[in-house]
Formats: C-alpha cells, structure tokens, sequence
C-alpha cells in the first residue's frame, strides 16, 4: 500500500473510531496545504479535550458544591456562635450571675465574689492581718563564710525538732539554708546580705498562729538566731461576727464572697457592697447583638439577587428556615407567672429591628435597664428556671447545628457525599477512558505524521511513472 493509501486508511478509521475528532488539519496536509505536518501533541489536546465533556461537567458540579459547602459552613459558624451567646446568657455562673465587689476603703480589705453571689452590704473591721512566722540569724562576714562547728534546732509547730550542723559539710551560710530545705520542714531558709553582712532568715511557708515554730539557741558554732515575726492569725468581724483566719484570704464569712486582707485597722468600718456586674452584663448583651445581625446578613445574602440570580444556597430548605427562626425569634415576649416585669421583650432592653431583620441597640436605653432592673433583665434572658429567652432560642439554634443529627450537619455531610461521588467519576473516567484513548490518539496520529513526511517522496515516484517531472514540462 502506498503512503497516500496507508494514509487515507488510518484518517479513515480515527475519524469513525474517536467521535468528536477534527481531522480536517491532517487532511489539508495530506493533499499538500501549507502545514508541513501534524502537530501531535495540539492534535490529541484537542481531541481529548472533546472526550473530556463529561468531566468538565461533573467539575462545575463540584464548584458548585464547594460554593455551597463554604457558604453554609459560614452560616452554621454564625449559628454556633449565636448559640454559645445564648447558653452563655442562660449560664448560672454566665456573665449575667457576675458580681463586682466595692470596697470603701481598699487600703484595708478588697473582696471577690462569685457568679451568683447574693447582693447585698457588708461590714468587715480588720482588727489584725495575719502573720507568718520567721527568725534570723546574726550576721556573719559573707554567705560563703567560713562557720565554726555547731548545731541548732528548729521546732516545727507539729512538735517535730530538727538539728541542723554546721561546720564540716555545711560550712557557709548557703550551705546551712541548702540543708533546710531539703529537709521539708515547712520552712524556707534563704541568705540575705545587706551593710552589716549575711544573716540566715528562715520563713515558715503559710501564715497564722498554727504555723509557728522556733529556733533554739546555737550549742557551739558562730550562729545565733532571734525570732522577727511571730506568726499569728489574722482577727476580723463581719457584720458584727468575730472571726479568726490563719491567712489573710478569707472565706466562708459570706457565702461565695472571698476577703483579702490588706492592713490591720482596728475601730474602721469597710464598707464592702455586692452588685450584678453591668460591665459584663452589657459586653454579652451587646455580643449577642453583633452575632445576631452577622447571622441575618449572611442569610439575606443567600436570597438577595445579584443580577439574575439568587446565592448558592437560596434552594436549601435549612437555610431558608433558619432565617424564620431568627426573625421570630425577636418576637419572644416574658411574660412571668406572678408579678410583673420592666423588661418583657427586647425592645424593654433598648434593641429594635431594622428593615432588613438586622438590629440595632440603644446603649442608653439597655444601660438604664441594667442599672434599675437588673432582676428583670436576668429573668428575661434565664427565665424563672433558666427557661427564658436565652434557652428558647438555644434550643431553635441547636437542631440546626448539633454535631450529631443538625440540619447543618446533614447538609454538609451530604454536600461533601456527593462532591466525593463525582470526584470517583472523575478519576474512574480518566483511568478507563481518556487515558487509553490518550494513548490510542497518540499513537494514530504519531503514524499520520511519519506517512506525511514520507508523502513528497511518494508523489515524486508518481510524477516520474506519469511523467510529469519538470524537464517533460518545460519541453
């Protein structure tokens, strides 16, 4: 068979055996157009870019579902912190049951008190702070003098003696206080070195009269020791109680409230006044607010249009929903069981609801609230039983974003199923198709161009058999 033949043959069968193929390039080479030959690599580009429709369908399938998987991951990280808001508000021990503690004179005695904590006015008279026990030694020359052999003893407040050596072993200063404490005595020894020398001070390690304990007198050696403080309890009333405490932090005089004792001043009263905390009140109010109108504009813009279009999760039914649940939400009114209340809705807090569903909060008004309601304000958000407003929506919130069965959950769970399933198709249809036909396409047309390149000498054997070769045309 001849080039020209073998030529037409194997065109013939690419065109009929790879569908979607253009191969009019091959054949204006083949009939002497002004291509030289086949470029290969553009001519299997472009046929496997034909063959690969399906693939590019399936991959816009999967930017879509990307799309959709950031957006409603977005918005579930708007509910999840919308949520935590609430089960903050709704907290015993949340910003709402804080307390600050004023004290008139904090010179003399601060407080804490716990979440919770019972309002209310206390009176503290700190007759003596505690103290905590110590000796010290004579001075020598330096920490690293030279000390004479001897011993004394340290009496612990258990009754436990404790000879300590000097001389051979532990000859200096740091040596002897290096001793001490690694004998666990409940005492600290350390040198301390000042214009006169270097003196051993030993420390008891807490405060009070039951930590007390003593230095005897030194039998031999150079050291000799007197007592600097001695460790008593501290002596106060609350409301009127006289109490003991063998530290300077007290507790238990009043229920969650914690006392610390700074100077002793006998015959003054201290004033020290238990109050909600507005400042953190208002910071999770005002949190709530922020998270509330991140979690709406992120809605709206699912069901905005932006030229002809809706956003990529404008057909999802959880997110349509969620965004009715916030708009209702707004609506929930306190209306307690006995009594009546100053703060029934949110509007009582200072927040209004704009046009776009978004809010807006009056700092004056929820200000005012906090400072004359405080009560009200709480049962609004934690209800009589932790039922309130706070836990209502909480409970909305959680079927959309629990970790085990939300509606968010769901979605992306399913969401990234599906891009999974397409992205097996994708692999699956390279490996059985466009691979081997990627490797059939070179190979056919890798044969196309060698009979190209073998054409001019085929047609030159022709015209000399037909006799057309230039020296019969110029005669």
């Amino acid at each position: 068979m001849s080039s020209v033949s073998a030529l037409n043959s194997l065109l013939s069968s690419t065109s009929t055996s790879t569908s979607g193929i253009d191969i009019s390039s091959i054949l204006q080479a083949a009939t002497g157009s002004s291509s030289s030959g086949i470029d290969v690599t553009s001519a299997v580009n472009s046929a496997i870019t034909a063959a690969q429709a399906p693939e590019t369908a399936w991959e816009n399938q999967q930017t879509t579902l990307q799309s959709q998987s950031t957006a409603l991951t977005q918005i579930q990280t708007d509910a999840t912190n919308l949520d935590n808001d609430m089960q903050a508000l709704n907290s015993l021990t949340g910003p709402l049951s804080a307390r600050t503690v004023t004290s008139s004179n904090s010179n003399v005695v601060t407080a804490s008190a716990a979440s919770g904590s019972t309002a209310g006015n206390h009176i503290v008279v700190v007759n003596g702070v505690a103290t905590t026990a110590s000796w010290a030694s004579g001075p020598v020359a330096s920490a690293t003098t030279p000390l004479a052999a001897g011993s004394f003893t340290i009496t612990g407040a258990n009754g436990t003696v404790t000879t300590i050596s000097t001389g051979t072993g532990t000859s200096t200063l740091n040596d002897v206080a290096t001793t001490i404490n690694s004998d666990n005595l409940g005492v600290t020894a350390s040198v301390i070195t000042d214009a006169n020398g270097a003196r051993l001070a030993i420390v008891s390690n807490t405060s009070g009269q039951a930590a007390n304990f003593t230095v005897s007198s030194p039998t031999g050696g150079s050291l000799s020791f007197s007592q600097a403080v001695t460790g008593q309890n501290a002596s106060l009333t609350v409301d009127g109680i006289t109490l003991a405490s063998a530290s300077n932090t007290v507790t238990g005089a009043v229920a969650g409230v914690t006392f610390n004792l700074l100077n002793a001043s006998p015959g003054t009263n201290v004033s020290l006044t238990i109050a909600p905390d507005t400042s953190q009140a208002t910071t999770a109010i005002n949190q709530f607010v922020t998270d509330y109108n991140k979690a709406i504009s992120d809605l709206n813009t699912q069901f905005t249009f932006s030229g002809t279009s809706e956003g990529v999760l404008a057909t999802d039914s959880a997110v349509r929903s969620l965004q009715m649940t916030l708009e209702s939400a707004v609506s929930y009114t306190n209306s307690p069981a006995s009594g009546s209340t100053t703060v029934s809705n949110l509007s009582s807090l200072g927040i209004s609801v704009n046009n776009d569903g978004t809010m807006t909060l009056n700092s004056a008004t929820l200000s005012n609230a906090l400072q004359s309601n405080y009560n009200d304000v709480q049962n609004f958000f934690q209800g009589t039983s932790l039922n309130g407003f706070a836990n209502s929506l909480d409970q909305q919130l959680t079927s959309y974003i629990s970790p085990a069965d939300g509606a968010f959950t769901v979605d992306l769970q399913s969401i990234s199923s599906e891009e999974n399933d397409l992205q097996t198709d994708i692999n699956n249809f390279e490996t059985n198709y466009i691979t081997p036909l990627r490797a059939q396409l070179q190979s056919e047309y890798s044969q196309a161009e060698i009979l190209l390149q073998q054409l001019p000498t085929e047609m030159q054997q022709i015209n000399t058999e037909l006799g057309l070769n230039n020296n019969n045309s110029s005669s």
